[in-house]
């Protein structure tokens, strides 16, 4: 039996109570049938479910107070639901989370910001990107069809990046960073969007602050990257630069991709 075609989207949304009217309402537009969420910004049960039931969805979160929190929301059923990633180093930062819909494994990541390049927090986020490489190595086969989607705050090339020169050398952008996640993908999993357009920026993230988004400085920090054999049925993706708009949006637009 061939897989049924699958729309899927992730988005950082700043915080779900404060966009939750955006998302259902970008929901009802888009329609996709798996959306990502990170940086929900809210504890388990704070988490906003019967809404998004009410709104056809079934739901798996993994939040914590007042920062970080990933979700996954999906017209079909989740199944066999993971959080974090299991390993003995696990800590209270709600980072991932993982779910098989459709036929698919989805994976929905928020790396750390890292703050600053000489700080903890960069030194955090390296681990964690090792931390996560390893949990890919004993969970995703290239062969299978899996996608791990989310913020990874890291612009992977400079034309990812609206001026590449000031941006080089600072977090986001460094070396280190980027091959970090060149080591997550491997030869498993494909950055889709650039696989699709290799010449278009696809920015979406921009800064509040300086007019970063009508002037569209932006970077491309969201992604959806997929194994061989899910990007073999891809059709589309882009960024839905529109969902940026408007009042009291969230910094990022949601990043989506079509399957057949």
């Amino acid at each position: 039996m061939s897989a049924p075609p699958l729309h899927v989207a992730t988005w950082n949304v700043n915080g779900i109570r404060a966009r939750e009217a955006r998302v259902l309402d970008w929901l009802a537009a888009a329609q996709p049938d798996v959306l990502c969420l990170q940086e929900t910004k809210v504890t388990d049960d704070k988490f906003p479910v019967e809404v998004f039931r009410e709104a056809g969805y079934e739901i798996a979160w993994h939040g914590q107070p007042k920062y970080n929190g990933v979700a996954i929301l999906s017209r079909a059923p989740l199944d066999d639901v993971e959080v974090s990633f299991g390993d003995a180093e696990d800590d209270e930062q709600a980072r991932f989370i993982a779910a098989t819909t459709m036929g698919v494994r989805v994976m929905c990541a928020y790396v750390p910001n890292g703050q600053a390049v000489d700080s903890p927090k960069f030194a955090y986020k390296l681990r964690w990107f090792d931390r996560l490489t390893r949990h890919l190595d004993t969970h995703v086969e290239v062969t299978g069809s899996a996608l791990l989607c989310g913020d990874f705050n890291v612009a992977p090339a400079d034309l990812d990046v609206h001026d590449p020169q000031a941006w080089r050398g600072h977090v986001l952008c460094t070396v280190e960073e980027r091959e970090a996640l060149a080591r997550v993908c491997g030869d498993r999993l494909l950055d889709l969007v650039r696989r699709l357009h290799p010449g278009s920026p696809m920015y979406s993230w921009w800064d509040y602050r300086q007019l970063g988004f009508p002037k569209n400085r932006g970077l491309r920090i969201d992604h959806i990257l997929v194994t061989p054999a899910l990007g073999a049925r891809a059709v589309d993706a882009g960024v839905d630069r529109e969902a940026r708009k408007g009042k009291q949006p969230s910094d990022h637009a949601p990043v989506w991709a079509r399957f057949a």
